[in-house]
């Protein structure tokens, strides 16, 4: 009994284990959780919202990458969000000079996004700690300062000579270096498994496309084809981001390694899922002719199920990579012989009326045995001399030249880019006249809602608004219900905590729910340091004027 619990148990670890939202969510854990026990250590809790708001921060800046990028990516940001910090606290309760440094700001962050996806994650980080500052120095004005900790301070970083004090940029610094840190040695001890999770989800969506390439195959008259296009276009575009984002793991991987030899069995997995891909994708045959032509024969029905079973396929092998378990493929063996013994039933035939339409047959059963051949040799990775060109695109920016190219380009209204940095700064310094007009309290989330709402395309947008608005109001009732009944400060304390991981395990697939918990999030370590309750009607407010 005990040895068939604890076998369950282990299963149940190594499934949540395969969950990519997993390891991300413990990281947070341990760094919230760790920030919370040095406010309680301290006996300080107004230290706690400025190091949360840099573990967030750093959480949204980062990216995929081998340890040694990313301990070089975590350098790059610590300095954006150091410049970010003091220029906010400098220019802090100067209108006029604030407002420009905005506009500037905001211009130039989504900028740099257009050099690298990894300098577009540190810019809009730069940009959302930017406004955490003007949060924590407007909740510093109103509470009083950090006393027990300003006093442990040395001098010049209370009064450094700049009629500034650094207390609160150092503590956003510290939050985010501390989650910094922590990514990098949890990256370098669990080196594979961001590549692993990409992996097993290019073979899921690939497997799905499969499936749904094999509906059109169906031999049923009046269905509606153009809503299976529909879906499978759809899925195509995830297929081809899955793809993507999977090529440039590998490729951070190899840059610079001179043994590849560990990377071998992934770069054959992320080739061979290229190949299935091209080969379904690129093949068109005139479905509704081969349906009503051979309507009362096997022969499509023999296609949809190997196609089908091609699809499970790599979905299996998919969960097989995440479980560390074998992966058989051989199941779609006998759909192959049973194809080809339709096949050679039909050409006996040798009807006249069918000529063109067999060689459209002839083609599909080809493309389907070279998948087949692909499938196969997913089988046996190793034993598999790799024929493919295993040279891949990189898309890194190569020197300052090629940066300042890259952001040239891009200076025109026809980009997107371009377009989305107006947007944005337009935003952000509207934003800011409403606040200075209405002088709200709490008054910069309405800086912060517009950087979150403002999405690069209206579709986006205009999803990301009613999201916010409802996750706002989910998170204001959650967290007047939750303060009301567990008043005690250490309940309040680990809401805060869980509602913070939870707003990173879900900010990607469920934004509602991200928005309610990152609010919750926030009422909860509010309240630690004042009235949490104060809180609710200005951050609705200010969310529906963002």
């Amino acid at each position: 009994m005990t040895r068939s619990l604890l076998d369950s148990l282990m299963h149940s670890l190594r499934r949540l284990w395969t969950l990519d939202a997993f390891s991300y969510s413990l990281r947070m854990l341990i760094a919230l959780g760790g920030v919370m026990a040095v406010g309680f250590w301290l006996d300080e809790m107004a230290v706690v919202i400025p190091l949360f708001l840099g573990v967030i921060a750093s959480g949204l800046a980062e990216t995929d990458d081998h340890w040694r990028g990313r301990l070089r990516a975590l350098g790059m940001t610590l300095a954006c969000f150091s410049i970010a910090a003091v220029s906010v606290e400098l220019l802090f309760g100067m209108p006029l000079p604030f407002v420009i440094g905005l506009a500037l700001a905001t211009f130039a962050m989504p900028m740099l996004g257009a050099i690298d996806a990894r300098y577009g994650a540190i810019a809009r980080a730069s940009l959302i700690l930017a406004v955490y500052t003007m949060i924590s120095l407007e909740q510093q004005h109103g509470d009083g300062q950090i006393a027990v900790l300003e006093r442990s301070l040395p001098e010049w970083l209370r009064e450094p000579g700049l009629g500034i004090n650094l207390v609160q940029p150092l503590l956003l610094v510290v939050g985010a270096t501390w989650y910094g840190l922590l990514s990098v040695v949890w990256c370098a001890l669990f080196s594979r498994q961001p590549l692993k999770h990409s992996m097993a989800t290019l073979y899921r969506e690939l497997g799905r496309y499969l499936i749904l390439k094999a509906q059109l195959f169906e031999p049923l008259r009046n269905v509606d084809q153009s809503a299976r296009r529909l879906a499978l276009a759809e899925q195509n575009g995830r297929v081809v981001v899955a793809l993507n984002q999977t090529k440039e793991m590998v490729f951070r991987r190899l840059a610079g390694r001179r043994d590849t030899t560990k990377l071998d069995r992934y770069l054959r997995l992320y080739f061979i899922a290229q190949d299935l891909h091209e080969r379904a994708s690129s093949s068109h045959y005139p479905y509704g002719q081969l349906t009503d032509a051979f309507f009362h024969h096997d022969i499509l029905f023999r296609c949809q199920r190997l196609l089908e079973q091609q699809g499970r396929a790599c979905r299996g092998l998919g969960k097989a990579l995440l479980m560390r378990q074998p992966f058989d493929a051989s199941d779609s063996q006998q759909a192959l012989e049973d194809l080809n013994a339709s096949l050679v039933y039909l050409k006996q035939q040798q009807r006249p009326e069918w000529h063109h339409l067999m060689q459209a047959l002839e083609a599909l059963a080809s493309n389907l045995r070279l998948i087949e051949g692909q499938i196969a040799r997913l089988n046996d990775l190793e034993a598999v001399s790799n024929e493919n060109d295993n040279s891949l695109l990189d898309r890194s920016p190569h020197g300052t030249r090629d940066m300042f190219e890259r952001i040239r380009s891009h200076l025109t209204p026809r980009s997107p880019i371009f377009r989305h940095a107006l947007r944005l700064t337009a935003t952000l310094v509207a934003g800011y006249g409403v606040l200075l007009a209405v002088h709200p309290t709490q008054g910069y989330w309405i800086l912060l809602t517009g950087l979150f709402v403002c999405r690069p395309s209206y579709g986006d947008t205009r999803r990301t608004l009613a999201q916010r608005i409802l996750g706002t109001l989910i998170g204001l009732v959650a967290g007047w219900a939750l303060i009301s009944l567990f008043p005690a400060p250490t309940i309040q304390a680990g809401i805060a905590v869980v509602a913070g991981v939870l707003f990173f395990a879900t900010r990607g697939s469920r934004y509602t729910l991200a928005t309610a918990a990152i609010t919750l999030m926030v009422l909860a370590c509010f309240n630690q340091v004042g009235d949490g309750f104060d809180l609710i009607w200005p951050r609705l407010f200010d969310t529906l004027v963002g």
